[in-house]
């Protein structure tokens, strides 16, 4: 490795140890910044102490501009590994390159921040504490700082045409009122005086220190202010067009730091699936458990607030954190109507493999009571196993039940109502749970049926075995009921909840 690209390794590569050493030394200079920005206001101006604090910043701001210097000495423009340059159109390119570089957003704060060097202009060291903005690790997928200034610099031909609207307005207006009132305005000594003007009226500030004294003049700042209305709009679509998607990103980073958990995580949410959240608000208490809908597009507008909505793909492992899915209590999956039943089912396997796949690996997990719950929703009866081997709890096969359903009313009337309140949160569900402390175990299956009917009047339809999963429903009624066994019940509510 040759000098020039141990140098470059050492500012533009994070990979390299040389780069972490660069930036822990950049991590001190502002550290020490900071304490001098802290500790000066108590020297008085001229004192030995402030001249001693003056003498250690201009070390350090020296030290910055050398910093900054071999950053952009040391940049490498694309355009060099891709196309063949003669050594004159070499140079240009590195040239013009580097010159690129330096006025990217990162790159102006910092060369604002070594201008402090010059007496006049020692308000600027204050800037170097947005240097921490560089090597900020607080946030991991989406640095909304990061954001903001590729948002500038995608965007730089828009901003570059609303400050030349700018610009035009403030030049014109002001060069108007000075032909205008250089002699009759005691306020306009100068040009200078008239730019300043048109600049405080085309942006609507409005200081009143300079106000025009003639017919003409008020001609002239009444279109710059109506001008001034037009431009502020120009700048707040830019800047909405601009700056949106990067300060949403907050959004992603504010739910993986926060403290969600035991919530639910919805996989697969589309525009449209609006019942799924209407049956999710009846059937739990989303205060107390919050449901998170986790998803690759951006936040549908019907969506109600109460819901929580993180961008993301959920069949990438990288990204299942943001959603915080070691935290939660149940993941449900469901499937897109959008595509065919088996591309459908191919994502809800994939992501129910994805997921077990980072549970399997998160140390947090392991510390788990009980482990996640994932109910996966599938379109195709074929693909039941295929899901259940992918690492879903549970498996529903919506299209199957919807169709027996139908098929079963056309046999029985009145099957379908029946089966629909069975199924409905509010009427009488079918709920799982383990044997009530007052059941002494092992007993008759009915004579247990009897005793929980009569001491909370549900109806035991069936036991389950919780190691095993299977349920058999109305056994035998001199069947023994393990007391490890868990029972199958119709009632209004959970006993758990009527305790």
């Amino acid at each position: 490795m040759t000098a020039g690209d141990f140098l470059h390794a050492a500012f533009h590569e994070p990979r390299f140890r040389a780069y972490r050493i660069v930036e822990s030394v950049v991590w001190t200079l502002i550290l020490l910044s900071i304490l001098l920005l802290i500790i000066e206001p108590f020297f008085p101006v001229g004192s030995r102490g402030d001249m001693v604090l003056q003498g250690f910043d201009r070390v350090i701001l020296s030290l910055f501009s050398v910093e900054v210097s071999l950053r952009i000495l040391t940049y490498r423009p694309p355009e060099l590994e891709v196309f063949k340059r003669t050594p004159l159109g070499r140079l240009r390119t590195e040239i013009v390159g580097r010159i690129r570089f330096a006025l990217t957003p990162m790159m102006l704060i910092d060369i604002l921040t070594v201008l402090a060097l010059v007496p006049a202009l020692r308000g600027l060291r204050v800037l170097r504490l947005l240097r921490l903005l560089r090597t900020a690790r607080l946030f991991k997928y989406a640095n909304p700082f990061y954001g903001v200034m590729r948002a500038f610099q995608e965007d730089r031909l828009l901003f570059t045409f609303a400050f030349s609207v700018l610009g035009t307005e403030t030049i014109l207006g002001g060069i108007s009122l000075f032909l205008v009132e250089r002699g009759a305005n005691p306020e306009i000594n100068n040009i200078g005086d008239s730019l300043w003007w048109g600049l405080v009226t085309i942006t609507t500030v409005g200081f009143g220190d300079i106000t025009p004294v003639t017919t003409l003049g008020r001609i002239i700042g009444g279109a710059m202010m109506v001008g001034g209305m037009f431009t502020l709009a120009l700048f707040a679509g830019i800047v909405g067009h601009s700056l949106l998607h990067a300060v949403l990103s907050i959004r992603e980073e504010q739910f993986r730091m926060s403290g969600y958990v035991n919530h639910i995580v919805v996989c697969g949410y589309e525009m449209g699936s609006g019942m799924l959240l209407d049956v999710l608000v009846n059937a739990i208490n989303t205060d107390e458990q919050p449901v998170v809908l986790f998803g690759p597009y951006e936040r549908p507008r019907e969506l109600p607030p109460e819901f929580m909505w993180v961008q993301g793909d959920p069949t990438k492992e990288s990204e299942l954190s943001k959603a915080r899915i070691t935290q939660s209590a149940n993941v449900i999956i469901t499937g897109s109507r959008r595509i065919k039943p088996q591309q459908a089912d191919a994502a809800t396997i994939l992501t129910a493999f994805t997921i077990r796949s980072h549970l399997s690996k998160s140390r947090l997990a392991a510390k788990r009571k009980k482990p996640v719950h994932i109910v996966a929703e599938v379109l195709d009866s074929e693909n039941v196993q295929h899901a259940r081997a992918a690492g879903a709890d549970e498996v529903v096969e919506t299209r199957r039940v919807g169709y027996s359903l139908l098929a079963h009313a056309v046999s029985y009337p009145g099957i379908a109502d029946a089966t629909s309140r069975v199924v409905f949160a509010g009427h009488q569900n079918l709920y799982v749970g383990a044997l009530p402390t007052t059941v002494t175990a092992p007993i008759a299956f009915d004579q247990l049926s009897q005793e929980m009917r009569a001491a909370t009047g549900c109806l035991v339809v069936g036991v389950r075995d919780p190691t095993t999963g299977r349920e058999r429903v109305n056994p035998p009624k001199d069947e023994l009921v393990a007391p490890e066994m868990e029972v199958l019940y119709l009632a209004t509510r959970p006993l758990s909840e009527q305790a």
